[in-house]
């Protein structure tokens, strides 16, 4: 955690992305967290450890566990599918396509009768997106992934949802910063960038027009050094974050 001076070694850019995925959590209570990916792994597991303690997790089958994986309690089923249903879970899903109202696609890529690339299916995105809040983990971002048009919608998006009880897309992180959908028509934000991000580097990185408060967008918010410290030396020693996004080895 420090350099050969005894310096704080400055956040890292995956760092930046863990606080970001951890910060979708905030103020939820006790829902339950299904994170998919890495670093929002270790997002919802660093929430759970400092301003999100009444946050649930899970192993993935059956069991509530604790930030370090210790067994909680016991989740069946039958009692997930009735959280997932109620409103009482925040999913962070993964996205092959994303448009401006937040519709997204892991189905396929081209004509969804005669494909390009097939990818997972739509599985449970449209359950999720009706039923309960998603938000979006994209490790590169790119045009190829932010499309003025979806090849087959997967999970819904603002402009798809209406009379939806409990769809809401509360923010989308990437590498190069945080997105919302505080707009007036619900369509694509700049929320904030991470260091060393410009704002004409994401518009380029993007395939649509993209609000950005007329050029002024704040940094994301920097890790404490106690949250650095979990990151580091208790979330992942190891460094995997790093390589979720592409970041050179340290």
């Amino acid at each position: 955690m420090t350099d050969t001076a005894g310096l704080v070694r400055a956040p890292s850019r995956s760092e930046y992305c863990v606080i970001a995925c951890a910060e979708a959590w905030r103020g939820n209570g006790e829902v339950l967290a299904s994170p998919m990916g890495l670093i929002p792994s270790l997002g919802a597991r660093l929430a759970r450890h400092t301003f999100a303690p009444d946050l649930l997790l899970t192993d993935g089958e059956a069991l509530l566990v604790g930030p370090g994986g210790e067994v909680e309690g016991w989740l069946p089923y039958r009692r997930h599918l009735t959280m997932v249903t109620g409103g009482r879970r925040h999913v962070m899903m993964g996205a092959s396509q994303l448009d401006r109202y937040g519709n997204q696609n892991i189905s396929c890529i081209g004509d969804w009768s005669r494909p390009a690339r097939q990818l997972l299916g739509v599985r449970g995105a449209p359950v999720n997106t009706l039923n309960n809040p998603v938000s979006y983990w994209v490790p590169r971002h790119s045009p190829r992934v932010f499309v003025e048009k979806v090849d087959m919608v997967s999970g819904v998006g603002y402009d798809r949802a209406a009379g939806a009880r409990f769809h809401r897309i509360p923010r989308v992180v990437t590498n190069l910063g945080v997105l919302d959908f505080e707009t007036p028509d619900r369509s694509m934000r700049l929320a904030s960038l991470h260091p060393g991000v410009t704002v004409d580097e994401v518009r380029e990185a993007t395939g649509f027009p993209l609000h950005a408060g007329g050029g002024r967008v704040p940094c994301t918010r920097e890790p404490t050094a106690g949250e650095l410290r979990l990151i580091r030396d208790v979330l992942d020693p190891d460094g995997r974050r790093d390589r979720e996004i592409g970041a050179p080895a340290r």
